[in-house]
Protein backbone atom coordinates (compact mmCIF):
# COMPACT_ATOMS: atom_id res chain seq x y z
CA UNK A 1 0.00 0.00 0.00
CA UNK A 2 1.77 3.11 -1.22
CA UNK A 3 0.03 5.58 1.09
CA UNK A 4 0.80 3.76 4.33
CA UNK A 5 -2.89 3.44 5.19
CA UNK A 6 -4.23 0.46 7.08
CA UNK A 7 -7.73 -0.96 6.82
CA UNK A 8 -9.25 -3.56 9.12
CA UNK A 9 -10.36 -6.99 7.95
CA UNK A 10 -13.18 -8.69 9.87
CA UNK A 11 -14.13 -12.35 9.35
CA UNK A 12 -17.87 -12.99 9.00
CA UNK A 13 -18.09 -16.05 11.20
CA UNK A 14 -21.57 -17.07 10.06
CA UNK A 15 -19.75 -18.24 6.91
CA UNK A 16 -17.23 -20.40 8.79
CA UNK A 17 -17.11 -24.21 8.86
CA UNK A 18 -18.97 -25.05 12.07
CA UNK A 19 -17.78 -28.63 11.97
CA UNK A 20 -14.32 -27.27 12.78
CA UNK A 21 -15.06 -23.95 14.50
CA UNK A 22 -12.06 -23.96 16.81
CA UNK A 23 -9.70 -24.61 13.90
CA UNK A 24 -11.39 -21.88 11.86
CA UNK A 25 -10.88 -19.32 14.63
CA UNK A 26 -7.25 -20.29 15.23
CA UNK A 27 -6.43 -20.36 11.50
CA UNK A 28 -7.99 -16.93 10.96
CA UNK A 29 -6.23 -15.56 14.04
CA UNK A 30 -2.85 -16.81 12.84
CA UNK A 31 -3.58 -15.57 9.31
CA UNK A 32 -3.79 -12.00 10.60
CA UNK A 33 -7.51 -11.25 10.70
CA UNK A 34 -8.19 -8.09 12.72
CA UNK A 35 -11.48 -9.09 14.35
CA UNK A 36 -14.27 -11.65 14.30
CA UNK A 37 -17.69 -10.48 13.10
CA UNK A 38 -20.55 -12.24 14.91
CA UNK A 39 -24.00 -12.05 13.28
CA UNK A 40 -26.86 -12.59 15.73
CA UNK A 41 -30.31 -12.96 14.12
CA UNK A 42 -33.68 -13.57 15.74
CA UNK A 43 -35.82 -14.72 12.80
CA UNK A 44 -38.00 -11.64 13.25
CA UNK A 45 -36.01 -8.51 12.45
CA UNK A 46 -34.45 -10.54 9.62
CA UNK A 47 -35.97 -13.74 8.17
CA UNK A 48 -33.13 -15.99 9.24
CA UNK A 49 -31.22 -17.37 12.21
CA UNK A 50 -27.44 -17.25 12.30
CA UNK A 51 -25.11 -17.38 15.28
CA UNK A 52 -26.01 -17.77 18.94
CA UNK A 53 -24.81 -16.41 22.25
CA UNK A 54 -23.04 -19.73 22.80
CA UNK A 55 -21.18 -19.35 19.50
CA UNK A 56 -20.10 -15.89 20.59
CA UNK A 57 -18.85 -17.16 23.96
CA UNK A 58 -16.97 -20.00 22.28
CA UNK A 59 -15.17 -17.66 19.88
CA UNK A 60 -14.48 -15.16 22.66
CA UNK A 61 -12.68 -17.95 24.58
CA UNK A 62 -10.53 -18.93 21.58
CA UNK A 63 -8.99 -15.59 20.63
CA UNK A 64 -7.66 -12.35 22.06
CA UNK A 65 -8.71 -10.48 18.91
CA UNK A 66 -11.73 -8.14 19.19
CA UNK A 67 -15.26 -9.35 18.48
CA UNK A 68 -17.73 -7.28 16.45
CA UNK A 69 -21.22 -8.34 17.48
CA UNK A 70 -23.90 -7.40 14.97
CA UNK A 71 -27.36 -7.64 16.55
CA UNK A 72 -29.99 -8.11 13.86
CA UNK A 73 -32.75 -8.48 16.41
CA UNK A 74 -35.94 -6.69 17.42
CA UNK A 75 -35.63 -4.57 20.57
CA UNK A 76 -32.06 -5.42 21.53
CA UNK A 77 -32.60 -3.58 24.81
CA UNK A 78 -34.34 -6.75 26.04
CA UNK A 79 -31.23 -8.92 25.72
CA UNK A 80 -28.34 -6.46 25.55
CA UNK A 81 -27.05 -7.39 29.02
CA UNK A 82 -26.51 -11.01 27.91
CA UNK A 83 -24.19 -9.88 25.15
CA UNK A 84 -22.44 -7.26 27.25
CA UNK A 85 -21.57 -9.87 29.88
CA UNK A 86 -20.05 -12.14 27.21
CA UNK A 87 -17.72 -9.43 25.89
CA UNK A 88 -14.78 -7.39 27.10
CA UNK A 89 -13.50 -3.83 26.53
CA UNK A 90 -12.35 -3.44 22.94
CA UNK A 91 -15.26 -5.47 21.59
CA UNK A 92 -18.05 -3.81 19.62
CA UNK A 93 -21.85 -4.12 19.58
CA UNK A 94 -23.79 -2.89 16.54
CA UNK A 95 -27.53 -2.32 16.77
CA UNK A 96 -29.99 -1.32 14.07
CA UNK A 97 -31.65 1.94 15.23
CA UNK A 98 -34.94 1.13 13.51
CA UNK A 99 -35.19 -2.12 15.52
CA UNK A 100 -35.45 -0.19 18.80
CA UNK A 101 -37.99 2.24 20.24
CA UNK A 102 -35.25 4.29 21.90
CA UNK A 103 -31.90 3.32 20.36
CA UNK A 104 -29.98 5.93 22.34
CA UNK A 105 -30.93 4.13 25.57
CA UNK A 106 -29.53 0.85 24.27
CA UNK A 107 -26.37 2.55 23.03
CA UNK A 108 -25.88 4.19 26.42
CA UNK A 109 -25.98 0.78 28.11
CA UNK A 110 -23.25 -0.37 25.72
CA UNK A 111 -21.18 2.74 26.46
CA UNK A 112 -21.63 2.39 30.23
CA UNK A 113 -20.35 -1.20 30.03
CA UNK A 114 -17.13 -0.12 28.34
CA UNK A 115 -18.04 -1.81 25.04
CA UNK A 116 -17.63 0.10 21.77
CA UNK A 117 -21.04 1.53 20.70
CA UNK A 118 -21.99 1.17 17.04
CA UNK A 119 -24.92 1.17 14.63
CA UNK A 120 -25.63 -0.74 11.43
CA UNK A 121 -27.47 0.95 8.57
CA UNK A 122 -29.60 -1.10 6.16
CA UNK A 123 -29.59 -0.29 2.41
CA UNK A 124 -33.05 1.26 2.79
CA UNK A 125 -32.16 3.37 5.83
CA UNK A 126 -30.99 6.90 5.10
CA UNK A 127 -28.12 8.67 6.84
CA UNK A 128 -30.57 11.41 7.78
CA UNK A 129 -32.69 8.92 9.75
CA UNK A 130 -29.76 8.03 12.01
CA UNK A 131 -28.04 11.42 12.12
CA UNK A 132 -28.48 11.95 15.87
CA UNK A 133 -27.00 8.52 16.60
CA UNK A 134 -23.81 9.49 14.76
CA UNK A 135 -22.98 11.80 17.65
CA UNK A 136 -22.73 9.00 20.21
CA UNK A 137 -21.34 5.99 18.30
CA UNK A 138 -17.75 5.10 17.45
CA UNK A 139 -18.53 2.93 14.42
CA UNK A 140 -21.08 2.87 11.60
CA UNK A 141 -21.53 -0.39 9.68
CA UNK A 142 -23.02 0.24 6.24
CA UNK A 143 -24.92 -2.74 4.89
CA UNK A 144 -24.39 -2.99 1.14
CA UNK A 145 -26.87 -5.90 0.95
CA UNK A 146 -30.11 -6.55 2.78
CA UNK A 147 -29.27 -8.13 6.16
CA UNK A 148 -29.97 -11.76 6.91
CA UNK A 149 -28.20 -13.92 4.34
CA UNK A 150 -24.70 -14.40 2.94
CA UNK A 151 -23.90 -14.41 -0.77
CA UNK A 152 -26.08 -11.49 -1.90
CA UNK A 153 -25.30 -8.94 -4.61
CA UNK A 154 -23.95 -5.43 -3.90
CA UNK A 155 -26.56 -2.66 -4.16
CA UNK A 156 -24.93 0.20 -6.12
CA UNK A 157 -27.18 2.94 -4.71
CA UNK A 158 -25.51 2.50 -1.32
CA UNK A 159 -22.44 4.34 -2.69
CA UNK A 160 -23.98 7.74 -1.94
CA UNK A 161 -24.43 6.71 1.69
CA UNK A 162 -20.70 6.17 2.04
CA UNK A 163 -20.07 9.62 0.55
CA UNK A 164 -22.31 11.28 3.13
CA UNK A 165 -20.86 9.39 6.09
CA UNK A 166 -17.23 9.88 5.08
CA UNK A 167 -17.80 13.65 4.96
CA UNK A 168 -19.08 13.57 8.56
CA UNK A 169 -16.79 11.04 10.23
CA UNK A 170 -14.05 13.43 11.37
CA UNK A 171 -16.46 16.07 12.59
CA UNK A 172 -18.58 13.56 14.53
CA UNK A 173 -15.78 11.17 15.55
CA UNK A 174 -16.85 7.82 14.12
CA UNK A 175 -15.37 5.31 11.68
CA UNK A 176 -17.15 3.77 8.68
CA UNK A 177 -17.22 0.02 7.98
CA UNK A 178 -18.43 -2.09 5.04
CA UNK A 179 -20.60 -5.23 5.34
CA UNK A 180 -21.85 -7.30 2.41
CA UNK A 181 -20.56 -8.60 -0.95
CA UNK A 182 -17.05 -7.34 -0.21
CA UNK A 183 -14.70 -8.04 -3.13
CA UNK A 184 -11.13 -6.87 -3.73
CA UNK A 185 -12.26 -4.15 -6.12
CA UNK A 186 -14.56 -2.72 -3.45
CA UNK A 187 -11.67 -2.51 -0.98
CA UNK A 188 -9.45 -0.87 -3.61
CA UNK A 189 -12.17 1.69 -4.34
CA UNK A 190 -13.40 2.52 -0.85
CA UNK A 191 -10.42 2.11 1.48
CA UNK A 192 -8.55 5.12 0.05
CA UNK A 193 -11.66 7.24 0.60
CA UNK A 194 -11.69 6.51 4.32
CA UNK A 195 -13.67 3.31 4.89
CA UNK A 196 -11.91 1.88 7.94
CA UNK A 197 -12.77 -1.81 7.73
CA UNK A 198 -14.44 -4.55 5.69
CA UNK A 199 -16.42 -7.62 6.75
CA UNK A 200 -15.22 -10.56 4.66
CA UNK A 201 -17.59 -13.42 3.84
CA UNK A 202 -18.03 -15.85 0.97
CA UNK A 203 -17.10 -13.34 -1.73
CA UNK A 204 -13.47 -13.04 -0.71
CA UNK A 205 -12.53 -15.15 2.34
CA UNK A 206 -14.58 -18.28 3.02
CA UNK A 207 -14.95 -21.24 0.65
CA UNK A 208 -12.13 -20.10 -1.63
CA UNK A 209 -10.12 -23.33 -1.40
CA UNK A 210 -6.99 -21.48 -0.31
CA UNK A 211 -5.39 -20.92 3.12
CA UNK A 212 -6.73 -17.90 4.98
CA UNK A 213 -3.20 -16.57 5.44
CA UNK A 214 -2.63 -16.54 1.69
CA UNK A 215 -5.93 -14.73 1.06
CA UNK A 216 -5.39 -12.12 3.77
CA UNK A 217 -1.80 -11.44 2.70
CA UNK A 218 -3.02 -10.90 -0.88
CA UNK A 219 -5.65 -8.42 0.35
CA UNK A 220 -3.05 -6.54 2.40
CA UNK A 221 -0.91 -6.17 -0.73
CA UNK A 222 -3.66 -4.57 -2.83
CA UNK A 223 -2.43 -1.50 -4.68
CA UNK A 224 -4.24 1.19 -2.71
Amino acid sequence: MDNGSYFELMASMMCADYGHLEKEVRDLDEAGIDSFHIDIMDGRYVPNFAMSLNDLCCIRSLTEKPLDVHLMVEHPINTIELFIRALKPGDTIYIHPEAEYHPSTTLQKIIDAGITPAIAINPGTSVENVYEMLQIVDKVLVMTVNPGNAGQMFMPYVRSKFDKLLKKKKEMHFEVYWDGACSADKIKTFAPGGVKGFVLGTTLLFGQGRPYKEIIQKIRKLDI
